[in-house]
């Protein structure tokens, strides 16, 4: 698979899923995901900030050791298409640090923020090894403040699911409480579907499969 554009679905045979969660770590909300996954054996990627990482470190020390994948979704946020070619490798070098210092291993995936990407912003991941991914539910829209509602973002996640889907969700900045009791319902349901839960880097190891 192509790492020169954002990945929103592996091709595969196999009833695997993944679950993602931006804008962390959260010392309440991380937390309460990390509960979710464990009750079903589950792993999810965690595309945290570089800022939020210095702040609680000692939350993404336990994502780590929970065996969840942490991916780079920069220092600070910004639309990197707005700035220049050094300064957007600035912000996703320095995500990168923060993340090797919590994990001490190379960092496999990246989700620019605000999906915000053009052929130099998709190289630059691409020198870093990275690969850049996107969602399928991205009209859950779980991300406004207010939430859009419980519901809203059951029926629009729901919709996509498929094997090999991505899906977006927030743990950080803002209440995010209608996205964990989401979570925690569709999690549920797919489980007993007999899907499985792994992180981004693991579903595209299943590409074709």
């Amino acid at each position: 698979m192509t790492k020169a554009s954002l990945v929103h679905r592996v091709p595969t045979g196999e009833k695997a899923v993944a679950f993602t969660f931006d804008d962390g770590p959260h010392p309440v909300y991380t937390e309460q995901v990390l509960e979710i996954f464990q009750k079903v054996n589950g792993k999810a990627t965690f595309c945290m900030i570089g800022q939020e990482i210095d702040q609680f470190g000692e939350i993404a020390a336990k994502v780590h050791a929970a065996g969840h994948e942490i991916a780079n979704h920069t220092y600070s946020h910004p639309d990197l298409t707005r700035l220049t070619l050094e300064e957007a490798r600035a912000e996703i070098l320095l995500g990168d640090e923060r993340i090797r210092r919590v994990t001490g291993k190379p960092t496999l995936s990246f989700r620019p923020p605000y999906f915000a990407v053009n052929e130099v912003i998709l190289s630059l991941a691409e020198e870093f090894g990275y690969h850049s991914i996107g969602c399928v539910n991205g009209e859950a829209k779980d991300w406004e403040q207010p939430q859009p509602g419980v519901d809203h973002i059951l029926e629009q996640t729901r919709a996509t699911v498929e094997n090999g889907s991505i899906f977006l969700f927030h743990d950080g900045y803002g209440d995010r409480a209608q996205t964990i009791e989401a979570v925690r319902v569709l999690v549920s349901e797919l489980a007993a579907d007999g899907y499985r839960f792994v992180t981004v880097s693991e579903l595209i190891e299943l590409t074709g499969t």
